[in-house]
Formats: structure tokens, C-alpha cells, sequence
């Protein structure tokens, strides 16, 4: 035996909301069989790979740990991709994403960086739809702290970000070579 793929009933299913994020995170409660199973395989072994697919059309293929009450959580490297087109590669930790990632929107919006249960916290780049971005921090899935605003005509504002507001940013200008 390889690795199970497992189909659940809705009613099994776990959602994990991560907060302003509007990304849902389902996860399946095993049946005793399949836990069982699952269990069995990873005494011993750390992580195992899965691969689910769930009944709302999301799926999930990457690393799982089980909790001292043999639930299955994700936990170390995986990918989850929604059925609306979200696609989220990195690290995952009692079931939350958690550490480096990248986060992909059907818009074209993308962030690739640190997380923090289900939100992004620490550095990272967020390019925007329209292809302007902004990399530097983040708390809490807000712009906070020092970065830089990069344009859709390529002129790049740096300074301190908080949230919405960006008072006293600079524009940098690059003085072009006389001959």
C-alpha cells in the first residue's frame, strides 16, 4: 500500500478560516478506518504524505502529522489548491499555513513570503492584479512597517506603512548618466 486517497462527506469536513484572508482551509476528520490505517503507517515514521481530495473540490497533497488523540493535521510541506482556483505551496503547522509560502489568486494577485497561522506576518512580497507591488512587512495580513511601493509605472515609494495609511513615503529617482 502507497498512499491513501480519501474522499469524505461534507459533514466530515473541518474549515479553517484564516482572519481578513477570505482563503478557507478544509480539512477532513478521518473515520476510525482510515485513521487507523494512517496512524499505524506513521507510528515511528514522522510526517507522511498524503494526497486528499475533498467533496468541494479542493485538494491537498503534502505532509501530515497525527495530534496525540490520532487526528490528522497538515504539518511541514504540502500544497492546497481550492476549487475557486487558490493555490497555496509551503509550510503548514497544526493544520495552519505557517512559515514560507507562496499564496496565488485566480485575480493574479500573489504573495510569496512569511506566515503566520493563516496570515501574513514577517517579510514578503505582494504583487497586485495589475502588477504593481509591494515588498517589505507584514502583521497580521496588513502592510506594516518599513517597505517599498512599487507602481504600475515603475516608480517605487519607500517609508513606513501602516495599514492603509503611508504617511511621509519617499519616491526614489534615478538620475540618468550626461555624456
Amino acid at each position: 500500500m502507497d498512499k491513501p486517497e480519501t474522499a469524505v462527506s461534507p459533514v466530515d469536513c473541518l474549515s479553517l478560516i484564516g482572519r481578513n484572508s477570505g482563503f478557507i482551509l478544509p480539512f477532513p476528520v478521518f473515520d476510525h478506518k482510515e485513521r487507523d490505517y494512517l496512524l499505524l503507517k506513521a507510528q515511528g515514521e514522522g510526517p507522511i504524505k498524503v494526497s486528499y481530495i475533498f467533496p468541494n473540490g479542493d485538494r491537498y497533497e503534502g505532509e501530515c502529522d497525527s495530534s496525540a488523540l490520532g487526528v490528522m493535521k497538515r504539518s511541514g510541506a504540502g500544497k492546497h489548491t481550492s476549487a475557486g482556483g487558490v493555490i497555496y505551496t509551503g509550510e503548514w503547522l497544526e493544520d495552519k499555513i505557517h512559515g514560507r509560502g507562496t499564496l496565488q489568486h485566480p485575480s493574479g494577485a500573489l504573495y510569496e513570503g512569511e506566515f503566520q497561522e493563516n496570515m501574513y506576518h514577517g517579510t514578503g512580497t505582494y504583487t497586485f492584479p495589475d502588477g504593481s507591488t509591494y515588498k517589505g512587512h507584514f502583521h497580521n495580513n496588513r502592510l506594516e512597517g518599513d517597505g517599498a511601493f512599487t507602481d504600475t509605472q515603475g516608480r517605487v515609494w519607500t517609508g513606513e506603512f501602516l495599514g492603509k495609511a503611508a504617511l511621509g513615503l519617499k519616491m526614489q529617482h534615478t538620475l540618468a548618466k550626461q555624456a
